[in-house]
């Protein structure tokens, strides 16, 4: 299990010490357009607490960290698509959630010869664009990025629990309801639920891309009567909302997609880091889902 996954298990836990947002920390005087690919992010990983954490999946999967920083672009996956129109911006900075290269640790060895890996190592390489991995730090600020992002999105920032900030009391609706309003919300074309379709939901678990049973199943144990993920193994959270349902149980779960539920987080990402960094030009490109609906 890695020290991410040990960590967030944990913060459900300690989610009720209600944890304000850390101010940023004094940011160097350097002219931003001489700031340096590796000066951004040791002034971004100032902001997190505790700091700098060896063994992190957060460095720099491809380009120099000596190269001059032109613009940065944010995304929850740095996609083909993605690195192409961060080109044709400029930008030679991604900061990207997940990985880029089919692996958590981004781990390239066994790709060698693959002509996927290729092309896009190529395009990288022709643009000098750098790729930098923000996914355990950005769960680590405070209060989470990838979360706050999601809340601000759905409207929802307001409607935290003051004792875990992980639930949500909203106005009471059906799970269909709820269900299809995220969709919409969201601008997704698709959108799992499992439960009574009219479940009255008001008390609501918020839990962005893939947490794991363990943490799923203890918030579903709680006061509330459905649970937003991103995506689960489909013998695990899924099943165990099934027959809690079919048991008479209040509870519903609704499944946004990985994507779809943690790119809202890489979107505000982008308003965060042009606080910090007001003279340089920061956009935000969202990967999309790469699943297409047949029907």
């Amino acid at each position: 299990m890695s020290d991410f996954t040990t960590n967030r298990r944990k913060f459900i836990r300690t989610a009720s010490l209600g944890l304000a947002a850390a101010p940023f920390l004094s940011i160097t005087s350097c002219n931003a357009a001489t700031l340096t690919i590796a000066q951004v992010i040791d002034q971004i990983i100032a902001q997190i607490p505790d700091g700098k954490r060896e063994g992190s999946v957060d460095v720099i999967k491809i380009g120099d960290p000596n190269w001059t920083v032109k613009g940065i672009a944010t995304t929850f996956m740095a996609t083909v698509p993605v690195i192409e129109k961060a080109a044709a911006t400029g930008a030679n900075l991604i900061i990207t959630h997940e990985p880029t290269f089919y692996n958590h640790l981004d781990e390239t060895d066994w790709l060698a010869d693959d002509p996927v890996y290729l092309h896009k190592k190529a395009l990288l390489e022709k643009h000098q664009i750098a790729v930098w991995r923000f996914h355990d730090y950005w769960h680590r600020y405070r209060p989470d990025g990838i979360l706050t992002g999601f809340l601000q999105k759905v409207g929802w920032e307001a409607q935290k629990d003051p004792g875990n900030d992980l639930i949500c009391q909203i106005e009471a609706q059906s799970l269909q309801s709820l269900a299809s309003g995220l969709a919409e919300r969201l601008n997704l074309s698709r959108t799992f639920f499992i439960g009574d379709p009219n479940l009255s939901c008001s008390r609501v678990g918020v839990m962005p891309g893939s947490w794991g049973k363990d943490p799923h199943i203890e918030l579903l144990r709680k006061d509330i009567e459905v649970l937003i993920i991103g995506e689960c193994n489909e013998w695990e959270t899924s099943e165990y909302v099934r027959d809690a349902s079919a048991a008479g149980l209040k509870k519903g779960l609704i499944i946004l997609g990985h994507a779809a539920s943690e790119e809202p987080g890489m979107a505000y990402c982008r308003d965060w880091l042009m606080e910090m960094f007001p003279k340089l030009e920061i956009v935000h490109f969202p990967a999309g889902d790469a699943f297409t609906p047949a029907v």
